[in-house]
């Protein structure tokens, strides 16, 4: 009887360590598949551009807003181009010279259409 009891111990311990293995090998698996579903989710989600994502809710293209405010290094000119205006000076009556413009001036810009001019 003492050899079938000193391998019983032996057997259970050899299922135990099994079924380690095998939970081990499980969360293995798992943490590779959450890995892939974030990494698949990351590519999904920078591939989606900004016209897709506000396709139906942008009415008008404006690059500026009606109220500007000069910042350092800028002059009419850049303005001018970068918001679609060239008539700043006309519709700011305080600038009385279109060479001193400052950081902080505040200006009113009205983009025009492209084919309005």
């Amino acid at each position: 009887m003492a050899p079938s009891s000193s391998s019983s111990p032996s057997r259970k311990t050899m299922k135990i360590i099994k079924s380690a293995e095998l939970v081990d090998m499980a969360l293995w698996y798992c943490s590779v598949a959450v890995l892939a579903l974030i990494l698949i989710g990351s590519i999904r989600a920078s591939s989606v551009s900004d016209e897709e994502a506000v396709s139906g809710s942008r009415l008008l293209i404006r690059p500026c807003d009606e109220i500007y405010v000069v910042t350092e290094g800028e002059t009419l000119h850049s303005i001018s181009d970068k918001c679609g205006d060239p008539f700043i000076v006309e519709r700011n009556p305080h600038i009385q010279d279109p060479d001193d413009v400052f950081p902080g001036l505040v200006i009113k810009i009205i983009p025009c259409a492209a084919g309005k001019l």
